[in-house]
C-alpha cells in the first residue's frame, strides 16, 4: 500500500541545487509493526558512510493527519557525470522508475507521536533578531544622534532602567513572600491546633487528615486551574523559558503581564497547597516580565504607550534588559546579588558583555537591599538582616574542614551526582508520559490536585507511624506539634512537614544533633525524593531548587548520623555541615551549577571563605558524575518542551560537511523593486520571517540575481499595511521612519491584517531604504561547523 503526500505548492520543487539533474522522490508507505525495533527510536541518515545525508525540507504549509504510523523513504539518484558540487534535487510526488534509484541507499523516517509532537510544536517557536537591521532609516537616525550628548542621555536611561528592574522585582518578590507566609502561617497553625485537641479527645487523625486535604486541595487546584486555562506558559519554574528567550527563541507570551500575574498567583497557590516546590525559581521568570515590561516604556496588554525608551524597542536591547531582571530576580531569592550575576551568566545567557556584567550587577545588588529593608521592616527587624526569600539563616559557629575530609566531600559529589541523574531520568520519563497520556486541560488540574492528595497522604501516614519524640527547644520549628508524645515533648516527623520547604531546610541545617531519628530522615529523603519528582512537571508554578536542596539535605543530615552511629568517636561529623554539603550535592546533581551556586550557597548562609573549596569540590564531582548519564534538568525541560535552541558546539554529523552540503534553493527571493501582490502572495504562502533582496534578475526566475540585502517579514507586512508604495511616496516619504517600525514592536501584525485592494494590486514597493543592506553571508565552500559558529557567536537569525 502506498500514501501519496501532495504538496499545496505547484509551482517550484521545494529542494533545488545549481544546475544539476538529480532527482529526489518522497513516498509514504504503511509502517511494519513487525520491522519495529523501538518505540522512541528515530532512524534517519544513510546506510553507507560515504556521503551526507540529504536534506529534508518540513514545510509549514502542510499538516500529516493519518492514525497510522508512516515511513518517509527517501531515494536519491545521483548521475556519475555529477559531483556533490553540482547537483540537483528536485522533490516530486511520483514514484521513480529510475533502475539507479533502486540501487541507492535508501533512508528511513520513522514517524512517532513525540516526534509528529515535536513537528508540530516548531511552527510555534520562532527567533528573535539579535541582529540589528542597520537598514537606510537606522543609519539615519545613528547619524542625527551621534552626538555626546544623546550617546550619554541613552547610556543614562539605560541605568535607569536597570535600577528600577531591580527595585520592582524586589517589591514582586516582597509581596509574593508576605502573602505566602501568612497563609502557610494560618494553614498550620490551623492543623497543629486540630492535631492537638483531636488527639487530647480520641486519639483520632482522620479530621485532621481531612482538614488538610481540604487546606491544600484548594490552593493547589485553583492554581493549577489557572496555570492550565489563563496562561499554560507559567508552568514550571520558568527558568527553561527564560534561558531560551535569552538564547535567541521567542517563546510565546513568556514576557507579558498577564504571565506575570498568573506566575505570582500559581506559586503562592501551589506552595501554600504543599506542594515539593519553591517561589526561588519562578522569581527568575518574574525579573524577566518585569524588566521587558519596564523597557520597553509601554504595555501592549493594556495598550498604553508612555512614550518613553522608544530606542531600546529591538530583540537586542530587550535581551539585555531580561537578563538583567533574571539576575535581580535571583538576587531577590537567594539575597545574593553576586550569585545572581554569575547565575544568569552561567546559566541562562550567551551574549554578554563588561558593560552588561556591570549594570546586571547593579539591577542584583539594588533588587537584595530593597527585598532586605522590606522584609526586615515588615518581621521589625531592625538591623536589616533579612537578607532573601530562601534565607538558610547563619550558622553559629564557622564552618571548618580538615583535609582528610576531602574524600568525603568527594563521595558526597558522587552520591549527589548519581541521585540527581536518577532523578532527571525519571521526570524526564514522566514528562514524557504526561505529554502522551494527559492532554487534555481538566486532566492536568486532576493530575495536580491528585498529587496534593498523595503528599498530604504520605506525610499524614509518615506522621502517624513513626513516633519521634524531642525535647522542645532543641529545633527551631515555629508550630511544634505533640501528637503522642510526652508533656514538653514534641514531635519530629510533624516538624519536617507543618512548615514550608525553605523553614524545613533551615532547620535540618540548624538543628542541634539528635534533633531526629535515623528512621525518620531515611524515611523522609525516600518519600520527598520522589514527591519532588512527581511535582515538576506538573501544570503548576514551582520551582524545583528547594524541594532538590531539602532532599539533599535530608539526606546529607542522614548520612553523617549514620557514620557518627557507626564509628562515635568521629566527633567531626557536624549533622548540620554534612546537611548543607548534601544539599549541595544534590543541586549539582539535578541542576548542574558550579560557580553561581557555590556563591550563592556562600551568601544565603554567610559561610566563611574558607568552606569555599569543599562546595565547589563537591558540586564538580556531582556535576562530572551527573554529565556521564544525562543534561541538567533545565536543560532537558527544554529538549521535553520541543524548543528547538541551538546547542554550544556542533554535531559531530556536520563534520566534513561544505555549505553546498545543507543549503537548500531556490530561495524565495524579492526584487529590490517588485510588485505588492507578488509580496503580498509569498507573505501568505509562506511562512519565512526573511527574505533575500536581490537585483538583476534574469526572466521568469527570482532564484538568480545579486544580493543586495535581507528583508524581514515584519518590516514588509508594516510596509503594505502602511500602504508605503513607490506611487504613492510623495504622502508617506517624509513620516517615515525607524519608530515606523518600532511602533509595532513587539507584537508585529500578521499579513491577515492587510487588506491589498484590487487598485493597488498592481503598485510596486522599493526595498531599498527598509532593507538591510549588509546581511552575514557565507559561500558554497564554507564548512558547516564554521558556518554553525557563525551563526550561534553572533546570534543570527537569518544567513545567506
Amino acid at each position: 500500500m502506498e500514501k501519496r503526500i501532495k504538496s499545496k505548492i505547484d509551482e517550484k520543487p521545494l529542494i533545488n541545487y545549481s544546475d544539476a539533474e538529480e532527482e529526489q522522490t518522497l513516498t509514504a508507505v504503511t509502517f511494519d509493526k513487525s520491522n519495529e525495533e523501538s518505540d522512541d527510536e528515530i532512524l534517519i541518515g544513510p546506510k553507507s558512510s560515504n556521503e551526507p545525508p540529504p536534506l529534508i525540507v518540513l514545510t509549514n504549509d502542510g499538516h500529516m493527519n493519518s492514525e497510522q504510523p508512516i515511513v518517509f523513504k527517501t531515494t536519491r539518484t545521483v548521475p556519475e557525470k555529477l559531483g556533490p558540487s553540482s547537483e540537483q534535487v528536485n522533490l516530486s510526488t511520483e514514484p521513480s522508475t529510475s533502475q539507479a534509484a533502486q540501487q541507492r541507499p535508501t533512508f528511513l523516517l520513522r514517524s512517532r507521536t513525540a516526534a509528529i509532537h515535536q513537528a508540530n510544536q516548531a511552527d510555534i517557536y520562532e527567533s528573535l533578531d539579535y541582529d540589528v537591521c542597520e537598514n537606510a532609516l537606522f543609519q539615519a537616525e545613528q547619524k542625527r544622534l551621534s552626538g555626546i550628548r544623546w550617546t550619554s542621555r541613552k547610556d543614562i536611561f539605560r541605568w535607569i532602567i536597570f535600577i528600577q528592574i531591580g527595585i520592582i522585582t524586589a517589591l514582586v518578590a516582597c509581596t509574593i513572600d508576605i502573602i505566602i507566609e501568612e497563609l502557610s502561617g494560618l494553614k498550620y497553625k490551623f492543623l497543629k491546633q486540630s492535631v492537638d485537641k483531636n488527639i487530647s479527645n480520641d486519639g483520632d487523625l482522620v479530621l485532621p487528615y481531612l482538614y488538610w486535604l481540604i487546606l491544600s486541595i484548594i490552593p493547589v487546584t485553583l492554581g493549577a486551574f489557572m496555570v492550565t486555562y489563563i496562561e499554560p506558559v507559567t508552568a514550571g519554574s520558568g527558568m527553561p523559558q527564560v534561558k531560551c528567550y535569552l538564547n535567541g527563541v521567542k517563546i510565546p507570551r513568556v514576557v507579558r503581564i498577564k504571565t506575570m500575574t498568573v506566575k505570582a498567583i500559581g506559586v503562592i497557590t501551589s506552595v501554600v497547597g504543599g506542594l515539593a516546590g519553591g517561589k526561588e525559581g519562578p522569581m527568575i521568570h518574574a525579573g524577566a516580565v518585569v524588566a521587558a515590561g519596564i523597557s520597553q516604556g509601554k504595555s501592549t496588554t493594556f495598550t498604553t504607550d508612555f512614550r518613553i525608551f522608544k530606542e531600546f524597542r529591538d530583540d537586542h536591547e530587550k535581551r539585555d534588559f531580561v537578563l538583567g531582571g533574571a539576575a535581580a530576580g535571583v538576587a531577590a531569592a537567594f539575597g545574593a546579588p553576586i550569585g545572581g550575576m554569575l547565575f544568569s551568566l552561567e546559566e541562562a545567557a550567551s551574549f554578554w558583555n563588561q558593560n552588561l556584567i556591570w549594570r546586571t550587577l547593579v539591577a542584583s545588588i539594588i533588587s537584595s537591599f530593597t527585598l532586605n529593608v522590606v522584609l526586615s521592616a515588615y518581621h521589625g527587624l531592625n538591623d536589616y538582616t533579612f537578607v532573601g526569600l530562601f534565607n538558610l539563616g547563619k550558622f553559629e559557629q564557622p564552618l571548618t574542614f580538615n583535609y582528610y575530609e576531602l574524600p568525603i566531600f568527594t563521595l558526597y559529589g558522587i552520591t549527589g551526582g548519581l541521585l540527581g541523574a536518577f532523578w532527571n531520568m525519571l521526570n524526564t520519563r514522566l514528562s514524557r508520559f504526561r505529554e502522551r497520556f494527559i492532554k487534555a486541560k481538566a486532566a492536568k488540574v486532576f493530575e495536580a490536585t491528585l498529587v496534593a492528595m498523595l503528599g498530604v497522604s504520605m506525610a499524614c501516614a509518615m506522621i502517624y507511624f513513626i513516633n519521634d519524640c524531642r525535647p522542645l527547644g532543641n529545633d527551631p520549628t515555629e508550630y511544634p506539634t505533640q501528637l503522642f508524645c510526652e508533656d514538653n515533648e514534641y514531635n519530629a516527623v510533624a516538624a519536617l512537614w507543618f512548615q514550608t520547604p525553605e523553614a524545613t531546610v533551615r532547620s535540618l541545617f540548624h538543628d542541634p544533633p539528635g534533633s531526629h531519628k535515623i528512621l525518620t530522615l531515611t524515611t523522609f529523603t525516600l518519600i520527598y525524593y520522589m514527591f519532588s519528582c512527581l511535582t515538576f512537571g506538573l501544570n503548576v508554578s514551582l520551582g524545583v531548587f528547594i524541594p532538590t536542596a531539602l532532599v539533599g539535605a535530608a539526606w546529607g543530615r542522614l548520612v553523617a548520623m549514620i557514620v557518627y552511629y557507626l564509628f562515635p568517636k568521629a566527633g567531626f561529623l557536624n549533622p548540620g555541615k554534612y546537611a548543607l554539603i548534601g544539599a549541595a550535592a544534590n543541586l549539582g546533581g539535578i541542576l548542574r551549577m558550579t560557580i553561581s551556586l557555590t556563591v550563592i550557597l556562600m551568601e544565603t548562609t554567610g559561610m566563611e571563605p574558607t568552606f569555599f573549596f569543599p562546595i565547589i569540590l563537591t558540586l564538580i564531582s556531582a556535576k562530572w558524575v551527573g554529565d556521564y548519564f544525562n543534561e541538567g534538568i533545565y536543560d532537558i525541560q527544554v529538549a521535553v518542551n520541543h524548543v528547538p535552541m541551538m546547542p554550544w558546539e556542533p554535531l559531530p554529523l556536520y563534520r566534513g560537511l561544505k555549505a553546498s552540503n545543507i543549503m537548500s534553493s531556490p530561495a524565495i527571493c524579492i526584487k529590490l523593486e517588485d510588485k505588492a501582490n507578488y509580496i503580498y502572495e509569498i507573505l501568505t504562502r509562506y511562512k519565512h520571517n526573511g527574505f533575500p533582496v536581490v537585483e538583476e534578475v534574469r526572466e521568469n526566475e527570482r532564484s538568480s540575481g545579486r544580493v543586495c540585502g535581507i528583508i524581514l517579514r515584519s518590516q514588509l507586512i508594516v510596509i503594505l499595511l502602511k500602504k508605503m508604495f513607490e506611487e504613492k511616496k510623495r504622502f508617506w516619504e517624509k513620516e517615515v521612519s525607524i519608530q515606523t517600525f518600532r511602533e509595532f514592536y513587539p507584537r508585529f501584525p500578521s499579513i491577515e491584517n492587510v487588506q491589498l485592494h484590487d487598485d493597488k494590486v498592481d503598485y510596486t514597493v522599493n526595498l531599498n531604504i527598509f532593507m538591510n543592506p549588509s546581511p552575514i553571508c557565507s559561500n558554497e565552500h564554507e564548512s558547516v561547523p564554521k558556518i554553525f559558529n557563525k551563526f550561534r557567536a553572533l546570534g543570527l537569525r537569518h544567513l545567506i
